[in-house]
């Protein structure tokens, strides 16, 4: 059995389903993996997402984008409404259907994660930051630089069930943990903007699978600056 992590119970109505559109922004096209397989997909964005995060562009407010263990699956998907359902069958709702991607993986335990993901999730966002709300009926697993204590070497994975919701991410928060005279942070900026999501299966200290790409099925999601 696996361990429960932290767990996250925050309740929260959801807003009315919107539909997000695909973007033919110059950021928004398909690339390949580049980063370090055994760790945060974040590190394989360099090209796309100094694109994403360009200063002055408000054609979208987030990017998704879907894997399935260290395989991108799709392209991205640009969202420029309010609110967004990530789902994997279309009669689940308007919005990002994982279920129409193309994928090659075979794996059995893939195939059984993609079976439970049923309505997903739905990203919205708010005035105090964007929301996640689990429409499944199985958890999901989120880790964000704004969820924890700044001071925290290490991101805790957060557990969260089924009709529950998590703000995931705070640009307020997300502003602050900007240090000017990091090097690293300047090198990266897109990685304290970005969430993972797992879906079913979760990562990190208390679980067998160390790294997200060890995950099934799981989303990143990368915000926009205001």
């Amino acid at each position: 059995t696996l361990g429960e992590g932290n767990l996250s119970k925050q309740s929260r109505t959801p807003r009315q389903n919107a539909v997000g559109r695909w973007c033919a922004h110059r950021g928004c096209r398909a690339g390949a993996w580049l980063g370090n397989t055994s760790g945060s997909a974040a590190a394989g964005w360099e090209v796309d997402s100094q694109l994403l995060l360009e200063p002055g562009d408000r054609s979208h407010w987030c990017v998704v984008a879907y894997w399935e263990e260290k395989t991108r699956v799709g392209r991205l998907y640009c969202v420029q409404e309010p609110s967004l359902d990530i789902f994997y069958d279309l009669p689940q709702g308007n919005g990002f259907c994982l279920g129409q991607l193309n994928s090659d993986n075979k794996s059995q335990l893939v195939q059984k994660v993609r079976s439970k993901i049923g309505c997903g999730i739905q990203l919205t966002r708010e005035v105090d930051g964007v929301w996640v709300y689990n429409r499944s009926s199985y958890p999901i697993f989120i880790k964000s630089a704004t969820l924890d204590n700044p001071d925290s070497r290490t991101l805790l994975v957060h557990k969260v069930f089924p009709g529950f919701s998590i703000k995931a991410f705070d640009y307020e928060k997300a502003y602050s943990l900007q240090r000017p005279n990091d090097h690293e942070f300047m090198q990266q900026p897109w990685t304290g903007f970005t969430v993972q999501i797992s879906f079913v299966k979760g990562w990190g200290q208390c679980y067998t699978r160390q790294f997200i790409s060890s995950c099934p099925c799981w989303l990143e999601v990368i915000f926009n600056s205001r």
